[in-house]
């Protein structure tokens, strides 16, 4: 007679399902934007252009017309690319998206993929003096303007950074152009800020048009970021540059007579990477001659990742390309832009801090760092309350996070409080203690962040302090019967010992697509580096607060990326013919791997020693690097076979190949055999054979010189390099010489050492990281 309990329970779960399913299905049809790469040498000769062909493609997978747009298959395409990449970025459904990676001349289907954003000391600190800097700009050298181009948040022309004084004409060379929208006009542009474009279209695919009551649709910078990194590569000259006092100082970019071009490829909902790889072939076609990217995502193979794609296109055009690593340190197989074609770039510290003081009622006194400069000063002379709203569960508790809404008045008014790093922006923290009526805060790292500091400009009396620091703080207020504390501020300090250290946020490696290709490949400064900001933001980039500043102190591998972009274009300015791979070259066989003490470069993190996995080849030595005697050089037929070794299918290959006729020529038996700086071998089999591998020297020093070979000893392994001399004749004259390493103890952890040749002037060292697989 009628239905069960159970069944009258089972229907609203029936119904619930059906009505998820047509959701599921409504939201598999729901358009998205994608990139297709296509073989450009493939276009039907009943097409006079490509941008033709591909509407016509896109036309053919269609299935039915997207809502608002008209029958047009040319409304469906997002971008057209023509010169690093070959393709487009339209709106397809899956279903067209597996039809089109199945159309005639398609080489590759590529979803749209989000990424985020990842100095008046650190040209000195690298040795880079005004005299040095000039020199290579010399009016001998006045043919060899370098442009750097800038993909990230737009730029803020006003700054002095960016001041055209003293340079000459744009280079002939130049095909790009001063876009204009509001607030940013043609006068914006100069001799210095030679071009400027913005790219938002894959954005407004996926997220909607930006809302331009509060976005500028323009190429002004309303963040900060892209500001800061432009004048980090090549900002000009600008003296009694400081934030609130801090780091005062000349600030200048790492190159500061090369040229900007801006590509504003982020907006507030992120960087998505259709606009990305269009900046990457309109900078290659507009004649850009290095490429500083700070931005990243996850990590996807190479022939699946379009800005891999992409910079391997700007590097067959001569363009050298660096990105930063990441900011998800100090986790290992943490890194991102991983392809061997880019210089991918760690975050070190300088000789340069911002000490300031925590003073605890019991006498003791604990040292962090804080850029707070206000009114609110508290008083030396005195103590303040002193309250930490965590209990001691190891389940934090959002009131010691001091996240938003978790801080009550009566518990924390007038107090310094205690917060643990962690879920919200440092800064934010402070603004919730301000909000609640708190004093001053206390910023304590956790064991993610150890005894790594990073200064902020605060908007209430703060100090940054380690995790175990933080821990005394801690105990303290819950054992004393009145806890109280007070903070002071010391300004800037230079001489800071030991420096460099590998900041703690670096992402590291190893190399999570291919062992045998070591990253990342440098660090370089990125921890509180001063350099310009926008007009338009805070510099705790908070819409709360109010201050505006000309120069902001930031801290990424953000901050890294374009100190070595800079500087790689000292060097391109210097040997103009130079390939992006002797660049490359020539910043890791330079590089410094001991600190100011005369130390082992250490990790931040643990405080003990890092290794090739955290620094790549080390710290940039500028000033070597643009002598560097012997580099490493790649063509584009060498990084081919290198992707031949890595499994691709002739059709991932075609991603980079761009030409049906180009096949593998099988001369790399390993991804090892790539003519890397560095050489990370990998034993996969127990008992192992002997690894050989081979490199090949250009002598680019004395036409007339010998090397000798030094190699570090292996508990594992031991090392023969032949031959041992290398004789030089004639300059560009190549030499090879091959590496054979036998096992003799099986490690269970990478060991680590260098393999260098000298001349008794120029150190060509290269890491050398010997690795034991397991067996499967």
């Amino acid at each position: 007679m009628g239905f069960s309990s159970a069944r009258w329970r089972a229907l609203p779960l029936c119904l619930a399902l059906v009505a998820l399913q047509a959701c599921l299905s409504a939201c598999a049809a729901a358009p998205k934007t994608y990139i297709v790469q296509m073989a450009a040498s493939e276009m039907p000769s009943s097409f006079d252009f490509h941008h033709e062909w591909y509407a016509s493609t896109v036309k053919s997978v269609s299935s039915v017309q997207l809502e608002g747009e008209e029958d047009d298959p040319c409304a469906r395409i997002v971008y057209n690319y023509e010169t690093a990449f070959h393709g487009f970025a339209a709106r397809l459904d899956e279903e067209e998206a597996e039809r089109m990676a199945e159309a005639d001349g398609v080489v590759t289907v590529l979803p749209e993929t989000v990424l985020q954003l990842h100095t008046t000391r650190s040209p000195d600190f690298l040795g880079i003096s005004p005299e040095i800097s000039n020199s290579i700009w010399s009016a001998g050298l006045a043919d060899h303007d370098v442009v750097v181009g800038v993909l990230d948040t737009g730029i803020w022309p006003e700054s002095p950074s960016f001041s055209d004084k003293g340079l000459g004409s744009i280079p002939a060379k130049w095909k790009g152009l001063c876009q204009t929208g509001r607030g940013f006009t043609t006068a914006n542009c100069n001799r210095k800020v030679i071009g400027a474009r913005i790219f938002y279209n894959g954005y407004e695919a996926s997220s909607g048009p930006i809302n331009e009551t509060t976005e500028l649709k323009s190429p002004r910078d309303q963040d900060g970021h892209g500001t800061h990194t432009a004048a980090t590569a090549a900002g000009a000259p600008v003296p009694d540059a400081n934030l609130f006092g801090y780091a005062r100082g000349v600030a200048r970019g790492m190159a500061p007579r090369a040229r900007v071009a801006a590509y504003k490829v982020c907006w507030a909902g992120g960087c998505f990477s259709s606009d990305i790889l269009a900046a990457v072939d309109r900078a290659v076609a507009d004649g850009v001659d290095v490429l500083s990217i700070s931005l990243g995502g996850g990590t996807s193979p190479y022939y699946h990742d379009s800005l891999a794609i992409a910079s391997f296109g700007a590097m067959q055009m001569g363009v050298f390309v660096a990105c930063s690593g990441g900011n998800a340190g100090p986790d290992p197989i943490s890194l991102t832009n991983l392809s061997p074609w880019i210089t991918t770039v760690g975050a070190s510290t300088m000789d340069r801090d911002f000490p300031a003081t925590v003073t605890l009622g019991n006498g003791a006194n604990i040292t962090g760092v804080s850029l707070y400069k206000g009114r609110r000063n508290l008083s030396s002379q005195e103590q303040y309350p002193l309250v930490y709203m965590g209990g001691n569960s190891s389940i934090p508790d959002p009131r010691s996070l001091c996240l938003e809404g978790t801080l009550q008045p009566q518990e924390v008014a007038g107090k310094i409080v205690i917060c643990d790093r962690g879920i919200s922006p440092r800064v934010q923290k402070g603004q919730v203690v301000k909000n609640a009526g708190g004093t001053g805060m206390i910023l304590a790292n956790t064991q993610a962040n150890g005894e790594e500091l990073v200064a902020d400009s605060h908007l209430l009396p703060a100090v940054a302090v380690g995790e175990s620091e933080g821990i005394a703080a801690k105990k303290y207020s819950k054992t004393a019967a009145k806890p109280t504390a007070t903070l002071s501020f010391d300004g800037t300090k230079l001489g800071i010992r030991p420096s460099p250290v590998v900041a703690a946020f670096s992402s590291r490696g190893p190399n999570f697509l291919t062992l045998e290709i070591l990253k990342p490949d440098v660090i370089a400064p990125g921890v509180n580096i001063l350099a310009a900001w926008s007009g338009d933001a805070s510099p705790s980039s908070l819409s709360t607060d109010r201050r505006r500043v000309g120069f902001n102190i930031l801290s990424g591998t953000s901050m890294s990326c374009p100190h070595v972009a800079g500087v790689a274009a000292l060097i391109k300015a210097s040997h103009p013919d130079w390939s992006p791979a002797k660049i490359k070259s020539a910043l890791m066989t330079t590089a410094y791997v001991h600190d100011n003490t005369y130390r082992s470069l250490k990790d931040a993190a643990t405080g003990k020693a890092s290794t090739p996995f955290d620094h790549g080849a080390g710290h940039i030595h500028p000033l070597r690097a643009l002598n560097p005697g012997l580099v490493y050089d790649i063509g584009q037929d060498d990084y081919l076979e290198f992707l031949c070794v890595e499994n691709l299918t002739p059709m991932q290959l075609r991603a980079f190949t761009k030409n049906s006729s180009k096949t593998c020529k099988h001369t790399f038996s390993s991804p090892g055999d790539l003519n890397y700086p560095a050489i990370s071998a990998v034993f996969t089999e127990q008992p192992s054979k002997a690894l050989m591998v081979r490199r090949t020297v250009t002598n680019v020093g004395p036409p007339s010189s010998t090397y000798h070979v030094k190699v570090s000893e292996f508990k594992g392994a031991d090392i023969v390099v032949e031959p041992s001399t290398l004789h030089f004749t004639n300059s560009n004259q190549k030499l090879t010489y091959k590496v054979t390493m036998t096992t003799k103890a099986a490690q269970k952890t990478p060991e680590f050492g260098a393999l260098s040749w000298s001349d008794g002037v120029h150190i060509v060292r290269s890491p050398l990281v010997i690795t034991w697989l397991p067996p499967m």
